[in-house]
């Protein structure tokens, strides 16, 4: 099945985030984590983003009770995968090897992830197969 792409703006992913970082939240509770962080925002506002998120299917709510209770309906990492399947798409053609090898010229890692990143690597060559051969 193939991964669904979630269309979610900046600000959305912002309230997103604090849904994933601290789990259902109401709407007071979105707009004060958000001030925490810097953002101020109104109460209003982040109702909209809430209920923009709910019609996208990215986030679900309790209305059980007075204050309707948000929640993510999806996870971080599938959101992740969308959002950079669209940037490959966008920017590299749909090619991951590019976005890859443009992040290992730009971005720096620490020694743990220069391992991690040289295991992976070992672990993909062993499972290629030469230029030729078929299954």
């Amino acid at each position: 099945m193939a991964d669904q792409q979630y269309e979610i703006g900046d600000a959305e992913l912002e309230v997103l985030t604090v849904l994933w970082d601290e789990g259902p939240c109401t709407v007071r509770q979105v707009m004060e984590s958000l001030h925490e962080s810097g953002r101020r925002v109104a109460y209003t506002t982040v109702l909209t983003f809430l209920t923009r998120l709910e019609h996208k299917g990215v986030v679900a709510s309790d209305k059980a009770s007075i204050a309707y209770v948000y929640r993510a309906a999806v996870t971080r990492e599938r959101v992740r995968r969308s959002r950079l399947k669209a940037i490959m798409a966008q920017l590299y053609g749909g090619e991951a090897a590019p976005l890859v090898l443009q992040l290992m010229k730009t971005q720096t890692f620490s020694k743990e992830e220069v391992t991690a990143l040289r295991e992976l690597i070992k672990e993909l060559d062993s499972k290629t197969k030469p230029r030729g051969e078929s299954s």
